[in-house]
């Protein structure tokens, strides 16, 4: 029999918790917003983060709505190997470990990754990474303010334009008011109680449910969810793996964060956020494996945690779930909304800019930026097409094509910006083609795969002699810098 899948909380419920966590969040973005004196304090928190604040940032905005969300969606569509697969998103984080150190070393004065790649690689890496970062911002923001939506509208019945609306909205506000120091202090709140909520709810899960019942559900009902060889679910675990190394290593979401950081605390941060975030996405998924013994009727997949939860545990577990996944939204959301307004006034504003803009003008920028990326992401969000991750992924190939030459642009004096211009390109255009006429489970693992070979044989025959020296002392307001300025003969200083 299917149990119809009916909201736990009462609206009623579900608009008092939302004013709630609204007055919350806004209140500590204007109570840490006072230490924004400066433009570098509100775009990089001073550059003084230490290792407590920084990994509990890390891990806030890693574990999103859609760790909570997709993993479950991922273990119900393809069994355990797609709650697996998510989990190793981990693989990001612990190598963009050591990478933070190397970044925060040869640009402390740094603000994007954008700004990295127009140095070491001029206008011909700059403009498509600069198109797939911007892209990459609005589908991860459109894809978190389907998730508000979703769970407001699953779990209270509140209707999924005015959840979706409301989330969006309070994010920007207390991002506006307090910019990277709300975000980084408000994420060490949240960590702390995603974190506590969700041990709460696997132990309050697991003991309500039989895992041999669900093995035996599983077993006569969908044997494929269980079968090793999957091959959907063995694509999908690659391909996630490599879109997540895209999404850190590309993303500046992550970038800000390392230049954030005191110096010789990013590495550490990092590893200490992967080893933390690890399980989420299985103890998650395993709320995606308990759906059909429930016989929970479950019309969108991306939604099938937070209901299973709510239906075991009733009211208080409904409760629960709703202060987990808004936590998980917000910490994501206000990253995005801060970071990506340092990509529009640092790679796009001031580049374009006929004289230098003062730190009251890029103030007053970043705040236009930030209302700028909430509008657009709310009317792209509004009409609720797709699940979260056929949204979240139509992004993937691009990423996923950026991974070889950010990692060869930060290590290697040989690529080039011909290298990284045609692996980006290459990667994105057959990436695309695969995730359009294979899916989405394959898209990054394409463009990665594509990308890395043109990235190689490009190099190969046409490599480059970068000096890394010029990434700190090149003086980057003279407009944008050709890759031939930066480059000696090959051979030389080798």
């Amino acid at each position: 029999m299917i149990v119809a899948a009916t909201p736990i909380l009462s609206s009623t419920a579900g608009y008092v918790m939302l004013a709630l966590f609204s007055v919350l969040w806004i209140s500590l973005g204007l109570w840490w917003g006072r230490c924004a004196k400066s433009y570098d304090g509100f775009a990089v928190a001073g550059r003084n983060v230490g290792l407590a604040l920084a990994t509990a940032t890390a891990v806030a905005t890693w574990i999103t709505s859609n760790t909570t969300m997709l993993a479950p969606q991922f273990a119900l569509q393809l069994g355990v190997w797609g709650a697996v697969a998510y989990a190793t998103a981990s693989f990001g984080l612990f190598a963009f470990a050591p990478m933070s150190g190397r970044i925060r070393k040869l640009m402390p004065h740094g603000y994007t990754a954008v700004e990295f790649v127009r140095r070491r690689y001029g206008t011909w890496g700059t403009v498509p990474f600069l198109i797939i970062s911007m892209f990459y911002a609005l589908t991860w923001l459109i894809s978190m303010s389907m998730a508000g939506g979703k769970l407001l509208n699953v779990l209270s019945g509140i209707p999924y334009e005015v959840g979706m609306t409301v989330v969006l909205l309070v994010c920007v506000l207390y991002t506006l008011f307090g910019g990277m120091y709300a975000v980084i202090g408000t994420d060490f709140i949240q960590s702390l109680i995603i974190l506590v909520g969700l041990v709460v709810v696997a132990i309050a899960v697991l003991v309500k449910i039989d895992i041999a019942d669900v093995h035996e559900k599983l077993t006569l009902d969908r044997p494929m969810l269980l079968w090793v060889l999957f091959p959907a679910a063995l694509m999908s675990l690659f391909n996630n793996m490599l879109f997540s190394f895209g999404e850190i290593f590309h993303s500046n979401v992550w970038w800000s964060r390392a230049f954030a950081m005191r110096e010789g605390v990013g590495p550490k941060a990092y590893a200490l956020g992967g080893l933390l975030w690890l399980p989420v996405p299985i103890l998650a998924g395993f709320l995606g494996l308990a759906a059909p013994t429930l016989g929970i009727g479950v019309s969108q997949p991306d939604t099938v945690g937070p209901l299973v939860a709510a239906t075991l545990l009733g009211w208080g577990g409904a409760l629960l779930v709703f202060v987990i996944v808004f936590c998980s939204l917000a910490s994501s959301i206000d990253s995005l909304l801060a970071a990506t307004s340092d990509l529009i006034v640092n790679d796009v504003v001031e580049r374009w800019s006929p004289h230098p803009l003062s730190d009251t003008a890029k103030r007053r920028y970043s705040a236009i930026s930030i209302v700028l990326l909430g509008v657009l992401s709310w009317s792209f969000a509004w009409p609720n097409m797709g699940t979260l991750a056929t949204v979240l992924f139509f992004a993937g190939p691009m990423v996923g094509s950026c991974i070889w030459p950010i990692v060869g642009g930060l290590y290697f004096r040989r690529p080039s910006a011909a290298a990284a211009c045609s692996a980006m390109v290459s990667g994105s255009i057959v990436g695309l083609a695969a995730y359009q006429w294979i899916g989405w489970f394959v898209g990054s693992l394409v463009g990665a795969a594509v990308s890395g070979l043109v990235f190689g044989l490009v190099t190969l025959f046409a490599p480059d002699n970068f000096q890394f020296e010029r990434l700190s002392t090149l003086d980057d307001d003279q407009g944008v810098v050709d890759a031939a300025e930066t480059r000696q003969p090959v051979g030389a200083n080798s």
